[in-house]
């Protein structure tokens, strides 16, 4: 899909402020990309930030029921934040036809990370993160961080989501820990063996 259309198809879904906050994370990926020079599917990756948000306005319930018909129940403990990603990546595929799974996998977990990150899954989740509307403590640091290492920014941003929702007193999506330790321990492999 041409990224003209891609952008007429999800500017309707989102508020004009959600809409500026898609195309920084679409420039993000794909400067990281390109910076970085990873070998990976540049329009996939576009797509994926296009569409990554396509379910951010719709209705919790809907969502919720989204989820359920697709068993995935365990998003249904952890707060309405977290519904819109793995429901978004169902309505991709059921409402515009987009079945690459890379895309899909990348949209699925942008919000809470996981273990076992692919490269789409950690660009998308760095990207959403760290796009240059945000602005929140921390990500000024993760940003810095991720001009000389994703994996590193990505544990940074992590530990900072994880740390706002502790003192927040709320729940943490257990695959969003998983995704903190995975990639902690494969920086660990990564030193040792460099070493």
């Amino acid at each position: 899909m041409d990224k003209k259309i891609a952008l007429a198809k999800v500017k309707p879904h989102l508020t004009n402020k959600r809409y500026v906050h898609t195309i920084g994370v679409l420039n993000t990926a794909v400067s990281l990309v390109e910076e970085k020079e990873i070998d990976i599917d540049i329009e996939a990756i576009r797509l994926a930030a296009i569409f990554h948000d396509y379910a951010k306005y719709r209705p919790a319930e809907e969502l919720r029921n989204i989820l359920q018909e697709n068993g995935q129940d365990q998003f249904l403990h952890y707060g309405e934040e977290v519904l819109h990603a793995p429901a978004g990546a169902y309505l991709v595929r059921k409402e515009l036809g987009i079945t690459n799974e890379k895309i899909l996998s990348a949209i699925f977990w942008h919000t809470t990370g996981k273990r076992n990150m692919n490269m789409y899954e950690k660009i998308l989740y760095l990207s959403d993160y760290i796009e240059p509307n945000r602005s929140f403590p921390g990500v000024d640091e993760v940003r810095e961080v991720a001009k000389e290492s994703i994996d590193q920014a990505i544990v940074l941003a992590l530990r900072n989501t994880i740390t706002f929702l502790v003192n927040k007193r709320q729940l943490i999506f257990p695959e969003t820990v998983h995704a903190y330790n995975d990639m902690l321990n494969q920086l660990k492999r990564e030193d040792d063996s460099g070493e």
